[in-house]
């Protein structure tokens, strides 16, 4: 197995004869020493809650005979993947288990270097990756470069049909829900509003309710709602003074912190404060915005059985309990998050790849709508 990562923070160290890349930790050291500032401590408390997961074991699922025997000749799969190291690392290890004869090259990165990785790669007359998963944003450039091969998973079957392109160029492996998250200490559950149009209330003006910088909520609901309706409501919102925030990890962290009362944000990072005893809890705001981590296939795969093979497994029950362990949310009918609401009980609409395209646009109305720069 070869782990990689960007070059930033990589240092080599031999292991069983392999060579392996482990991420340095840098300021490990100086984040101990800094535990008694009462902001890393929270910040601190925030990361276990995101990356610890329950005890580990996973089911087996049955894999085609044909592709295997196929993919035991071409001995390697490579990886390129924006899922956070330690899940894909266990990803690997778990597949390698079952496959032995089947090495993972594994790259991490984020989404901006992985595409232009991947695009530099192709112009170069090289195509080193066999399966990408990641961040949405990905499937247009490597689309239109016709990098992405059309695959339908025998595994898809036990997802539902709007998280699998009709196609066949990508399937979900994950999703995150976009939901209003609250503080209960600062607002009661029967005063939280039930809908988007509640939000509009006059008693919410000026109360410091959190948004993403991120446009993608706006640009999954015009399909839904209709452009016009869309933007009005987003100038609406806008006049009640929300607080635009980079990022849903630092929301989280803002309304656990009581910065705000009520914020919109990933359902799964919501959960797992509330799960940890932070006074922190959410409720679903109709049609909700699911958006998708696709994986696809490349269109010039070195390995192309091996490939498949990383790729089912991914999506099959045994990856997707993986998936799971890690608190975020799987997409199999027979694998469940914790709790079930996450993915269930609520109409959604999907934030689905190819909606990327127009993306840009829509990012340029909502700085004009929320004065960000």
């Amino acid at each position: 197995m070869l782990y990689l990562r960007s070059k930033r923070s990589q240092e080599k160290v031999s292991l069983n004869k392999r060579t392996v890349l482990k991420t340095k930790r840098i300021g490990h050291d100086k984040r101990i020493s800094m535990k008694r500032s009462r902001a890393v401590a929270f910040f601190c408390f925030f990361l276990v809650v995101v990356f610890s997961g329950p005890s580990r074991s996973w089911s087996q699922s049955s894999a085609d005979s044909k592709l295997v025997e196929a993919a035991k000749k071409e001995r390697e799969v490579v990886w390129y993947t924006t899922t956070s190291l330690e899940t894909s690392k266990v990803i690997v290890d778990q597949f390698q288990k079952k496959f032995p004869f089947v090495n993972v090259t594994l790259y991490r990165t984020g989404v901006a270097p992985l595409t232009s990785r991947i695009l530099l790669e192709a112009r170069a007359g090289k195509h080193e990756w066999d399966v990408v998963g990641g961040g949405g944003e990905l499937f247009v450039p490597l689309m239109e470069a016709k990098l992405i091969a059309q695959y339908r998973s025998s595994e898809a079957k036990m997802m539902d049909e709007d998280l699998v392109d009709r196609q066949g160029y990508w399937t979900a492996y994950t999703v995150t829900p976009f939901v209003l998250g609250f503080n209960i200490k600062i607002v009661k559950q029967q005063e939280v509003p039930k809908t988007y149009e509640a939000l509009l209330d006059p008693k919410w003006k000026g109360q410091k309710i959190g948004v993403d910088t991120s446009a993608g909520v706006l640009h999954a609901l015009m399909p839904s709602w209709g452009k016009e309706r869309a933007t009005a409501y987003f100038r609406q919102l806008a006049a009640q003074g929300p607080t635009p925030t980079d990022g849903t990890s630092i929301i989280a962290q803002l309304l656990s912190a009581g910065e705000f009362p009520l914020a919109f944000g990933s359902a799964h990072l919501f959960e797992l404060l509330n799960r940890k005893g932070a006074p922190v809890d959410w409720l679903p705001l109709e049609p909700v915005v699911i958006r998708v981590v696709p994986t696809m296939l490349g269109a010039k795969p070195r390995h192309p059985n091996a490939a498949r093979l990383l790729y089912d497994f991914l999506i099959a029950k045994e990856g997707q309990e993986i998936i799971k362990s890690f608190n975020r949310i799987p997409v199999r009918k027979d694998v469940l998050p914790e709790p079930p609401r996450l993915l269930q009980g609520y109409k959604r609409v999907i934030m689905y790849p190819e909606l990327y395209k127009n993306l840009p646009a829509t990012q340029q109305l909502y700085n004009e709508i929320f004065k960000l720069k």
